[in-house]
């Protein structure tokens, strides 16, 4: 990474885990970024696709298990272990002046991609392109909610702002893919 952008990143992560600092922050941001806290949005993805849709709503949820499975286990196990970039908690550039919630800890493994940006973009565009027709509005709670998470990351220290932009396109990259297949599978699913 160029020195100028390694600069860049350490600038902005500086400006979101210091300047943007505050008490509501510090309560709700290791909340976002813990997979338990969105056990119910999972399930009501899970239950509301079935219920509605049946049958195309299980290949539906098939698809979307394949798409966080897919990202997942190629951003946390291939891409880290191939670029190894040392989370921010962990940098001694970076650990001294660092604000980390002490319930949120610093992670496991490497930094590069965030692995939380990398599964939320996944679905979030998964989910986008399956339903933008029946239900116009998801774009935008989508977006958020993958959003939302992926700042999480950054400001309790654990991953720098290059790696959830690395993670939100990749998975978002995941994401678009299974979302075609899925047009591919089944076509008749868009034009009722």
């Amino acid at each position: 990474m160029s020195e100028h952008l390694l600069q860049l990143d350490r600038y902005l992560f500086h400006f979101v885990n210091h300047d943007l600092n505050n008490p509501f922050f510090d309560v709700v941001m290791p909340w976002l970024r813990n997979p338990k806290f969105w056990i119910p949005l999972y399930a009501f993805i899970l239950i509301f696709t079935i219920w509605k849709y049946k049958k195309q709503g299980v290949i539906i949820i098939l698809l979307f298990i394949a798409t966080v499975g897919t990202a997942d286990f190629t951003s946390a196990t291939l891409i880290k272990n191939v670029v190894q970039r040392v989370r921010p908690c962990r940098d001694s550039a970076m650990a001294a002046t660092l604000i980390n919630p002490t319930e949120v800890g610093c992670g496991t493994g490497y930094s590069f991609p965030s692995t939380h940006a990398t599964d939320h973009f996944s679905m979030a565009l998964f989910l986008i392109l399956v339903y933008c027709k029946k239900w116009r509005w998801i774009w935008f709670w989508a977006i958020l909610w993958a959003a939302l998470v992926s700042f999480a990351q950054v400001y309790v220290g654990v991953h720098y702002p290059i790696d959830v932009t690395a993670g939100a396109l990749y998975g978002s990259l995941i994401g678009i893919l299974f979302a075609l297949l899925h047009k591919r599978i089944q076509p008749a699913f868009y034009t009722t």
